[in-house]
């Protein structure tokens, strides 16, 4: 099976390598995986049945220096991925998925790491009559995101050259709706990728700014909302909105980084509908129906910042939370795209370890 997929990824290669301008500046490259499904969950193991395989193929925009940040990211490449995974398993289904990726290089150019986030599509979800096994998906469409870790050598015959390594797939919809016990893929991966001009013809080259840029600042202030919709982990409970307002000081540190301190007050409608079903359903646990479901939580951060785009990752404790749902403590992890200097918008996923609970969609203002 491993040649003939092989020979299909250069094929798609070379057929696609005739149709391009010969500019340099873009790459493509193909990766057929071969893997097992992590066991994350006891409830999903029943579907855990064969090795899932499939294949990744990206386009990629390469960087030489003209903005600084490429230079200060040792040039990533950038771009768009397309992914097919076959689970192997009928009532699983199989996914496909669409990502935006940025590929960031170490020693001498030969390992890539890429992280890629974006939404993928399931072929046979969760169904109360006709797939009520399928506990790992509620919906068809959700996020996802892939990681992969590849030794990478360019152009060694003529344009092509090829790669190997390890890739990293999450599906989950992040409780958009239930159930949501989520897959996790780890494979090897083996493919090839074809540059459209030899490098040498375009060496990198790191631009010489007239102005020093200072990115020590003084403390900032900021106000974000967040919004979306999800449901409880009782399915059929229904999808309702949820609210937060965050408030935080950031602290920038350098070229790439700073750190925050805040706090969120969050306004889930699902957990006040959650708290009225577990006080009738379950009356030995004494749950009272008039429970605030409202949650205030303090928290601390890190920012990466690339370009535009920054990723940040924070960890909070709630210090306000009547009904005790997922623990004490949370955590959030997703993208930050500034509009200016004082407007961003987010992307974010919210967490309770292993547990997701919210993708948030927010816009703020940095003081």
């Amino acid at each position: 099976m491993l040649p003939k997929k092989l020979n299909f990824l250069i094929l798609l290669i070379s057929t696609l390598s005739f149709s391009q301008e010969q500019n340099g500046k873009f790459t493509i490259d193909a990766n057929y995986f071969y893997g097992n499904i992590l066991p994350h969950n006891n409830t999903i193991r029943h579907l855990i049945t064969e090795h899932p395989e499939g294949i990744l193929i990206s386009f990629n925009k390469k960087t030489f220096g003209e903005k600084e940040w490429q230079s200060a990211y040792n040039f990533p490449d950038y771009g768009a991925s397309f992914h097919y995974e076959n689970t192997k398993n009928e009532t699983l289904g199989d996914l496909y998925g669409l990502y935006g990726h940025y590929s960031f290089y170490f020693f001498n150019r030969n390992l890539m790491f890429r992280i890629g986030q974006g939404v993928a599509y399931n072929t046979n979800p969760y169904d109360r009559d006709t797939n009520f096994r399928n506990l790992a998906y509620g919906s068809n469409w959700m996020p996802s995101t892939y990681l992969l870790l590849n030794y990478k050598k360019e152009n060694l015959f003529k344009n092509i050259g090829i790669q190997a390594g390890i890739s990293f797939f999450h599906h989950s919809n992040a409780n958009l709706a239930s159930p949501n016990t989520s897959t996790n893929t780890l494979a090897m991966n083996l493919g090839v990728n074809y540059s459209f001009e030899k490098s040498e013809q375009n060496q990198r080259y790191t631009r010489v700014y007239d102005t020093i840029i200072n990115y020590r600042q003084p403390i900032k202030f900021n106000i974000a909302f967040r919004t979306g919709f999800n449901e409880s982990d009782i399915i059929g409970s229904g999808t309702f909105p949820f609210y937060v307002l965050s408030a935080y000081a950031d602290k920038r540190l350098s070229r790439k980084s700073a750190i925050q301190f805040g706090a969120d007050f969050f306004i889930m409608k699902y957990l006040e509908e959650y708290i009225k079903f577990k006080s009738v359903a379950y009356p030995n646990e004494h749950v009272d129906s008039n429970t605030d479901y409202r949650r205030i939580g303090l928290y601390i951060g890190h920012e990466l910042f690339i370009n535009d785009l920054s990723v940040e990752a924070q960890v909070g404790y709630y210090v306000y939370s009547p009904f005790d749902y997922l623990g004490p403590f949370y955590q959030r992890i997703g993208l930050k795209y500034y509009i200016s200097n004082t407007i961003f918008t987010s992307m974010t996923l919210k967490t309770h370890a292993a547990k997701a609970e919210a993708v948030e969609f927010g816009v703020g203002v940095r003081l």
